[in-house]
């Protein structure tokens, strides 16, 4: 099975990002399509647009680069319940045609501002029931014609999709990523989600949740074809491994310093707090995760960090790989520099295995 080596594109419109560039229109068109067009000259295959309420609408910044680049993958974020299943279908299948069949979508039920855009929800085993159903209608509407479902959270009577997404082999529409760690979400990826994303967990524990998956897939009748894994992870990588630590440790120290810029809901998350556990075993998991930034402020893939040189974060990503995991979407800050760096240093050692 061929890898897959995403970046990230925050989408934000505080700047500053996890130590991002500060300067002026740093979300501009011209600053997005500027990373965008970085990720196809230096071996990415796209980038995730990240999502939340208060940020850029992630659809509309995927047209937009859609529109500016020819290679690029937008992997756009989306939640249940800020979209309708059919609004979304037809908005996301109209991008993939106007983007000759380059949409990825990544769905997210975690937390978020509901209450903001009129959306509300009820407790885990409900929220995640929404998205399991969310993902069936989405695939149904996709696909088929004259569709009428009649579900718990949403319903749709004769609904046929004009614009269908680009049917490539292997590929009947966009592709499906999920997360989530709790055994509500592990029951919903096991049957709906085309791909599941991993933060960056120490290989012991990730072998065990691709088990899980894996006997999940069986036990709950998956009717699609097998289960693919991914892995989200910061990845700091310098020129020695000695230069790499130094500046690791330097990003920690100033982190703590802004420890109270901590955002709480953060916690809630069961595979968050799967990260930020972590911790109480070592500063420093496998040969090279370094877990101190989760003490200080680090969130989502900020939690973790693979640090080293090219060859030695190379060779924890490998690790990975033989595990099980075939897409990956990594990233650093000032996201600009390390797009090139990561790029240039760290995947030709990756897709040359």
């Amino acid at each position: 099975m061929s890898l897959e080596f995403l970046w990230y594109i925050p989408n934000q419109v505080a700047p500053g990002h996890r130590g991002d560039d500060t300067g002026p229109g740093h979300n501009s068109l011209e600053r997005l399509t500027e990373l965008a067009q970085l990720t196809e000259q230096h071996g990415w295959g796209g980038a995730l647009l990240g999502t939340g309420w208060g940020r850029p609408d992630t659809l509309t910044v995927a047209t937009a680069l859609a529109a500016r680049t020819t290679t690029f993958q937008p992997l756009v974020a989306i939640r249940p319940g800020y979209w309708h299943p059919a609004h979304f279908a037809s908005a996301s299948t109209t991008l993939d045609q106007l983007g000759g069949g380059r949409l990825l979508i990544n769905i997210v039920s975690g937390q978020d501002n509901l209450a903001a855009y009129g959306d509300s929800e009820g407790d885990q085993a409900q929220r995640y029931a929404r998205t399991k159903e969310f993902l069936q209608l989405v695939r149904r509407l996709w696909t088929e014609e004259d569709v009428t479902f009649t579900g718990d959270y949403f319903s749709v009577t004769g609904s046929t999709v004009a614009t269908r997404p680009v049917a490539i082999e292997g590929r009947p529409h966009p592709r499906l990523y999920f997360g989530g760690a709790s055994a509500a979400a592990e029951r919903v990826s096991a049957t709906e989600a085309d791909v599941q994303l991993f933060w960056g967990e120490p290989l012991d524990g990730i072998a065990e949740r691709i088990d899980r998956l894996k006997g999940l897939q069986s036990e709950l009748g998956r009717e699609h074809k097998p289960l693919e894994f991914g892995l989200r992870i910061t990845t700091l990588v310098r020129d020695t491994t000695e230069q790499a630590w130094a500046d690791a440790e330097a990003k920690v120290e100033k982190m703590a310093q802004d420890a109270d810029h901590r955002d709480p809901r953060r916690f809630r998350a069961t595979g968050q707090q799967r990260l930020l556990d972590l911790a109480e075993r070592g500063d420093v998991l496998d040969d090279n995760l370094y877990t101190a930034p989760g003490k200080y402020g680090g969130g989502g893939a900020g939690t973790t960090w693979l640090v080293g040189s090219p060859e030695d974060v190379a060779k924890s990503l490998r690790k990975y790989q033989d595990l099980g995991i075939t897409h990956f979407i990594l990233s650093d800050t000032p996201y600009r520099d390390e797009i090139i760096r990561i790029g240039d240093q760290l995947l030709p050692l990756l897709t040359d295995r």
